[in-house]
Formats: structure tokens, sequence, C-alpha cells
């Protein structure tokens, strides 16, 4: 008897089989299936970053996430918004979500380097951007900055994620030839106040977001709103 005609021995989990023969087995992306290969306890890290911005946007009728590599923590913010597209500036990596694309969990997935102008299919009500800042040179950050700005709604929220200045020392070699631009606390607000009237700062270690001390955080939130 094969695997496909074998039954769960409690009758709860026969689900579990439907699932497996009705859509098959779910596979990482390109960049979740390195992190899963090299050092798993990191996809518990990204896992959070997604959960956080979900709850921060639920609700939402229209989000883009923009640099989203493989898109694998973009199904936590489908969950809570109504529309979602995504954008990143390397094919490989926007083939690679159309490869995996299922129907109940479809992504609006779009080639875009935000460098280069605004998002199409704007304006969005919301727009995050996680690990992506710190690799952006210090010199066009404004033009990220601008350009992320003029794609949100009058009303719009955005927020920003990135590794802090001080978790540098304990980056990884290949984390560390990426990273241009880590800010500590209080410059990422700074710089992102130069866009918005209101930023609230947020500090991340390992999964736990919070208020503390931000040059003891591992990972910095900027939720920004009141575009000037």
């Amino acid at each position: 008897m094969n695997l496909d005609e074998r039954q769960t021995k409690e009758a709860q989990y026969s689900e579990l089989l439907d699932v497996k023969n009705q859509v098959g087995i779910a596979s990482f992306g390109l960049m979740s299936n390195q992190v899963w290969y090299d050092d798993p306890r990191r996809l518990t890290f990204l896992l959070s970053r997604y959960k956080f911005v979900s709850k921060m946007l639920s609700g939402k009728a229209k989000v883009a996430e923009v640099g989203c590599g493989d898109a694998f923590g973009a199904r936590i913010v489908q969950q809570e918004v109504k529309e979602l597209h995504v954008y990143d500036f390397d094919p490989i990596f926007i083939d690679d979500i159309n490869s995996r694309q299922v129907e109940r969990w479809k992504l609006h997935a779009h080639l875009h380097d935000i460098l280069t102008g605004p998002l199409e299919h704007g304006p969005f009500d919301a727009i995050y951007s996680v690990d992506v800042m710190e690799h952006i040179e210090p010199q066009v950050e404004h033009i990220y900055l601008n350009h992320l700005k003029s794609s949100l709604t009058e009303q719009g929220v955005l927020i920003v994620g990135m590794p802090s200045l001080e978790s540098q020392t304990y980056a990884s070699r290949q984390s560390r030839i990426g990273h241009v631009n880590c800010k500590s606390g209080p410059a990422l607000k700074a710089t992102l106040e130069q866009q918005f009237h209101n930023v609230f700062l947020f500090s991340m270690n390992d999964e736990v977001v919070h208020t503390g001390f931000s040059p003891m955080a591992h990972y910095l939130f900027a939720i920004c709103c009141g575009k000037k």
C-alpha cells in the first residue's frame, strides 16, 4: 500500500493527506530555502517580522511589499489585508514566486526597481519594505523614500524594517556584503521624519517587538504616516 492509500491512525489528521493529495506539498522559495538549510531559526525571525507587519496593517484594502525577495512571508500579510501586490527588482525572485503560485494565496507579483520610479498599480493604502533600506546606498536613500511616499494614498502608512547598526558586529558574512546602509534607531527615525510627520520607532530582538532601548535592538521597525 502506498502513502496515498494509507490512513492516519487518528481521524482528525486525515485532512493532512487530503491537502497533500489535492494541492501537493508546499515548497520554500529561493531565499527561505537557503535560510532553512543554513540557519533554520532565522526563519522564525523572518516570519515574526511579517506577523508584526500583518497586524499593523490589518484591514487595509490595498497593500504593497517592496523588495519582497521570494515573498515567502507575504502569505502572513495576505491573511490580514484585502489585496497584496509584491515587488522586487530581481527577475529571478519574481519568476520563483510565479512558479509557486497557488490559487488560494495568489499574489500580484511585479518586477520593479523602486529607485527608478513610484510603484505601478498604486496608489496603496499601505506599503511595507522589510530588509531593503540597508541595501540602498545612503546617497540615494531619499529617492527610495520619495518613490515609496509617492506610491501611497494621502492617508497611507509606510512600514520600514531593517537590522540595526549595532547588530552588524554579529551579522553573517553574507549579510554584511549587502548591508551598506544600516542605521541606529535615532538615525532611522530622523531620516524618515524628513518625509513623514509621524514616525513611530520599535525595537526587535529575535521574535519580540518592543519599545525598548534601540541601541540594544538587533532589528528596527518604523511606522510612518502623514506625508510631508
